[in-house]
């Protein structure tokens, strides 16, 4: 029997359409993931090594995207931790006495006081805490090397944040579940867009144990914390580094966007709209007489009338 070739196959009207529809629909989900904004700087502005930085780390767009979770390569691979900071050139940019670099986020970063602490920028240097009794991990003195933060919303005009030293507390954790000076990452990631308190000063540190500083820091990934209603500014898009000091050479591994907090839950919620309605009634129907952890409420046995009884309790309307 003879056979075509591929091209000359014609499929029916309604499953090309179909195929069309998908294409589309897939490429509009790929071009709305492109369009999301970048919680990091994505853009170096401009750039100043100045005089007497750390020799090769003169890479700014080493600054860009997320911060170093885990560093030292395949040689000296090592989890960054409060006593293990980031150390390699391609993680790291170093400003000299009289440097400074301009880092630019792809949208506005806004004063939102639904930010946790109120902090809205994180600026993440390589700072870390001496060991007190090594190897255990027992916070001791900071080591940081400042670094004057200014923020602008054209890139011309600029204000200096007071009292916030970007290469400074908090030092950077980039995993939540890994010993003070693990060779490896760990499974449960750090947050890089939530702040640590920053209640937290160095008489609540000093003689904390790695764990216990995980503990503090509650989810974070460190950083200092930049609140712009300190500034009088609704937003920002521009942040400027600069060395004015004449012996220390901060470095600069990233900034971040902080996210806001989470709403906090509403009992019998399901669908997490922080209300409790027939939609979430709909969805406890669904779920009846199963195992769905969503809708067991009470979390014993099946999802049953103790459940319904206490999404009523919550209800919202």
């Amino acid at each position: 029997m003879p056979t075509r070739p591929f091209s000359a196959i014609r499929l029916p009207a309604s499953l090309a359409m179909f195929g069309l529809i998908a294409m589309f629909g897939l490429i509009a989900i790929s071009m709305a993931a492109a369009a999301e904004d970048s919680p990091y700087a994505t853009e170096v502005v401009a750039f100043d090594p100045g005089v007497g930085g750390v020799p090769g780390y003169d890479f700014p767009e080493a600054a860009l995207g997320e911060p170093t979770r885990t560093t030292g390569g395949s040689l000296f691979p090592g989890a960054v931790t409060p006593f293990q900071p980031a150390f390699l050139a391609s993680e790291l940019v170093s400003l000299g006495v009289g440097g400074s670099i301009v880092l630019a986020f792809d949208h506005p970063v806004t004063d939102d006081p639904a930010n946790p602490f109120g902090i809205d920028l994180l600026v993440f240097g390589n700072a870390f805490f001496g060991d007190l009794a090594p190897p255990a991990g027992v916070a001791g003195g900071l080591y940081a090397e400042g670094g004057r933060i200014e923020v602008s919303q054209d890139g011309k005009q600029w204000f200096e944040v007071p009292d916030v030293e970007a290469d400074a507390a908090m030092p950077t954790v980039g995993w939540l579940d890994v010993g003070p000076y693990a060779d490896a990452g760990g499974l449960s990631p750090a947050d890089f867009t939530r702040p640590v308190d920053p209640g937290m000063g160095p008489q609540e540190i000093a003689g904390l144990g790695h764990f216990e500083l995980l503990e503090m820091y509650d989810g974070s990934g460190g950083g200092a914390g930049v609140d712009l209603a300190t500034i009088g500014l609704e937003w920002i898009r521009f942040v400027r580094i600069s060395n004015d000091g004449d012996v220390s050479t901060p470095e600069i591994d990233a900034i971040a966007d902080v996210s806001p907090a989470p709403p906090p839950t509403v009992p019998g919620d399901l669908d997490g709209d922080g209300r409790v309605d027939g939609i979430d009634l709909g969805l406890m129907l669904v779920a009846w007489g199963t195992d769905d952890p969503e809708a067991n409420l009470d979390g014993l046995g099946l999802v049953g009338g103790p459940d319904l009884g206490l999404l009523l309790a919550g209800w919202t309307g």
